[in-house]
């Protein structure tokens, strides 16, 4: 089981057992469920994390290139985006909401400068834009360039 209203589900190996386990946005709860997978189709109990408020979108990815699966949430209520770090054995650390955006909703990962470092892609519904954040690298970003879209975009 998970929080209340899970929204977004995300995949990844978070505790290095090459065994999946998968991370769940619980909106209002204001929270993330992360459950470890057995390699069997179940999981452990959740563990939760607090994020920002009304949490809608999630997505993993190594943010500070220590070989650990990370976590960004997408935080609908807020202005900001939660980034979790990883520690390689499951758990997290607490958030950091580094990453300016009103009323985000979607998130994604990817390298969308050619650098080998991650970088973060949010969508808002409050203005219409899209937010890339370019990393560093080490857990932190670069202020965002927007990008306005035609319509209210609400996903990735």
């Amino acid at each position: 089981l998970t929080g209340g209203y899970p929204y977004c589900v995300a995949v990844g190996d978070f505790n290095n057992d090459t065994r999946l386990d998968i991370v769940v946005t619980n909106f209002h709860d204001s929270t993330i469920s992360v459950l470890l997978g057995y390699g069997n189709g179940s999981f452990t109990d959740q563990t939760t994390y607090s994020t920002g408020p009304y949490p809608r979108s999630v997505a993993t990815g190594d943010f500070n290139n220590d070989y650990r699966l990370d976590i960004v949430v997408a935080d609908a209520g807020s202005t900001s985006v939660s980034i979790l770090l990883g520690y390689g054995n499951g758990s997290f650390a607490k958030q950091t909401t580094s990453l300016a955006v009103h009323d985000s909703d979607c998130v994604a990962v990817g390298d969308f400068n050619n650098d080998t470092k991650l970088d973060i892609v949010v969508t808002t519904w409050y203005d219409s834009t899209a937010n890339v954040f370019l990393g560093y690298g080490n857990g932190s970003f670069a202020k965002q360039a927007t990008y306005t879209t035609d319509s209210i975009p609400q996903s990735v």
